[in-house]
């Protein structure tokens, strides 16, 4: 990869980490949570899981020929379950954490597809 590919790969995940907190943790206070705690568990559970995900797409994007919808399925419903479980075990006040995870990277997900048909 050169240095322009470089740069777009860091550039798309510095802008979707950034955009995925600022959506998650508004959904997180959309719905009422105000533990401190809990917003930072989603955070750092977007940190950890965010750039993974992206990074993966982009390498398989640039890599190979499968089709990127079947690239995004498997990375979603990882990132889904690997927050969700965080959230079972870490959690304060999330009740239901899959389900919060679920809602939570759909909403981003679905804010990002927007977004790019904005842009």
């Amino acid at each position: 990869m050169g240095i322009i590919m470089d740069t777009a790969i860091f550039t798309a995940l510095a802008i979707s980490l950034v955009l995925t907190i600022i959506i998650e943790a508004g959904f997180f206070s959309l719905i009422g949570k105000r533990n401190k705690k809990d917003l930072l568990l989603v955070i750092l559970v977007n940190v950890l899981t965010n750039p993974v995900v992206v990074l993966l797409y982009w390498l398989a994007a640039y890599y190979t020929d499968i089709s990127l919808i079947i690239v995004k399925i498997p990375l979603e419903v990882f990132a889904v379950t690997a927050e969700g479980y965080c959230y079972k075990k870490y959690a304060l006040e999330l009740k239901r954490p899959y389900a919060f995870s679920l809602a939570a990277n759909a909403i981003s997900f679905l804010s990002g597809i927007l977004i790019q048909q904005i842009i």
